[in-house]
C-alpha cells in the first residue's frame, strides 16, 4: 500500500514524474532483525517472506570459501556459465537465456522495454506487487482482474480482459499470494483469447511446488507452439534457497525478445557468488527435490490445522497458504509478532482480511499454529 508522507513529498517535488510520485512503495515485509529490536525478542520465526527453510544445496555451501579469492574482480557480465546451464536444463539456446538481479529486476526490464504510457497491461489481483508497480512506472494502464471468490484465477473475466488491446499479460502460475494453480488447459484457452500482439508473461517464481501436478500448465511448452513474443521468469530465491544472493532468470520466445530486454539491463546486474551458487544449486536436483517434498508434506499439515480452526485456506500449491481471517489482517499479523512470529498481511482493498502464511521448519509450523490456536480469532 502507498506510504502516505512518501506520497505527499514526492508530489510536492517538480522534478518528479507524475507517474512516480503515485505509486505505491513495495512491501518487503519485516526483517527478523527489526522484530527483535522492536519487540524485544530473542527467538523469531519467519513466515512472510517464502524462503526454502532448508537453505541452499550442500554444494552450494562446500564451494562458498573458495569464492573469497575472487572477490576483487567483478562477475561475467554476460552470465555465460549460469545462462548455458539454464538452456541445456530447459532445451533451449543460451541466447533465449536472461538473468537478473532476481526475477523482480526482469519485471522491471520488461516494463521499461515494453510499455508506454497509455498501454494496457491485464494482470490479477491480489498479486505480486511488482506485477503492477512497474508497468504504472512506465504510465501504462493496469487492468487487474480479481481471483473468484473461491480464491482461484477466475478464467472467464481473464479471457475477457485480453480481448480487448492488451500489450502486456502478466500473471503468476502459481499465484502469489493466493497460490492457485492455472492448468495447461485453462492456459491455453487465456493465451488463444489474446491479440496477436501481446507479450504474455508467466511469472514462475513457485513453479517448483507445483510442476509434479500433472494438471500443471507446462507454459513453455504451450506458449512455443504459438506465435506471440513471450517471457517465463524463475527464481532461484525459493525452491533453490538463494533469497539472500538475489538471483533469477528468464526464459524468451526468441534471441529478440532477450537482446531487447537485455539493451535495458543494468552492467554487471548480477554477482559473483550468486551466479555460482546458481550454478551448483540447478546442478543438484535431488536435494532441491527434497526440499520441495517436506515442504509440501508441511503445508498440508499446517493447512489441515488452520482449517481445523475454522479458517478458510486458500487452495495452494506453493511454499505458502494464503488464509482468510474474521480480524484484519494487521491485527492477526501484530499479535503474531509480539510473540516474535513474522506472516505478511495483506492490504490490497478487498483484501484487508487474508494473510500469506509460509511454510517454515516443522518445529515453526507448530509455534505458528499454537500461536494462532491461542489468539482464538
Amino acid at each position: 500500500m502507498p506510504d502516505s508522507v512518501s506520497l505527499s513529498l514526492l508530489a510536492r517535488h517538480p522534478l518528479c514524474r507524475p507517474e512516480v510520485s503515485g505509486l505505491p512503495r513495495y512491501n518487503a515485509g519485516l526483517s527478523e532483525d527489526e522484530v527483535r529490536r522492536r519487540y524485544g525478542l530473542h527467538n523469531i520465526v519467519k513466515l512472510g517472506s517464502n524462503e526454502n527453510p532448508y537453505g541452499p544445496s550442500p554444494n552450494v555451501i562446500a564451494g562458498w570459501a573458495a569464492l573469497a579469492d575472487r572477490l576483487g574482480r567483478y562477475p561475467d557480465a554476460a552470465a555465460e556459465k549460469l545462462r548455458h546451464d539454464i538452456a541445456s536444463v530447459n532445451g533451449l539456446e543460451s541466447s533465449r537465456v536472461l538473468v537478473g538481479n532476481g526475477s523482480e529486476q526482469i519485471i522491471r526490464l520488461i516494463a521499461e522495454a515494453y510499455l508506454s504510457p497509455g498501454e494496457r497491461v491485464v494482470t490479477v489481483r491480489p498479486a505480486f506487487g511488482l506485477h503492477e508497480i512497474y508497468p504504472r512506472m512506465m504510465g501504462a494502464e493496469v487492468d487487474a482482474v480479481p481471483v473468484s471468490s473461491d480464491a482461484t484465477f477466475d478464467l472467464a473475466a481473464l479471457q475477457d480482459a485480453v480481448k480487448r488491446p492488451t500489450k502486456l499479460l502478466m500473471f503468476a502460475n502459481p499465484s502469489n499470494p493466493v497460490g492457485c494453480m492455472m492448468t495447461g488447459a485453462a492456459l491455453q484457452d487465456l493465451v488463444d483469447a489474446c491479440p496477436s500482439h501481446t507479450l504474455i508473461v508467466v511469472d514462475e517464481a513457485y513453479r517448483e511446488y507445483a510442476e509434479e501436478d500433472p494438471d500443471y500448465a507446462d507454459a513453455q511448452a504451450i506458449l512455443e507452439k504459438q506465435s506471440r513474443s513471450w517471457v517465463i521468469l524463475r527464481t532461484f530465491s525459493k525452491a533453490y534457497g538463494l533469497a539472500a544472493l538475489r538471483i533469477g532468470y528468464a526464459l524468451t520466445s526468441s534471441v529478440e525478445v532477450a537482446k531487447t530486454l537485455d539493451t535495458v539491463r543494468d552492467p554487471f546486474n548480477t554477482n559473483m557468488p550468486a551466479q555460482v551458487a546458481a550454478c551448483a544449486a540447478l546442478a543438484d536436483d535431488a536435494y532441491m527435490k527434497d526440499c520441495i517434498r517436506k515442504t509440501v508434506s508441511e503445508r498440508k499439515r499446517v493447512a489441515e490445522g488452520l482449517r481445523s480452526m475454522g479458517l478458510f485456506v486458500a487452495p495452494t500449491w506453493t511454499n505458502f497458504v494464503f488464509v482468510r481471517v474474521p480480524v484484519p489482517a494487521d491485527h492477526l499479523a501484530t499479535e503474531l509478532l509480539k510473540r516474535g512470529i513474522i506472516i505478511k498481511p495483506w492490504k490490497e482493498k478487498r483484501f484487508e482480511n487474508w494473510a500469506r502464511i509460509s511454510i517454515g521448519l516443522p518445529t515453526e509450523n507448530d509455534t505458528l499454529l499454537r500461536a494462532v490456536a491461542d489468539l482464538a480469532l
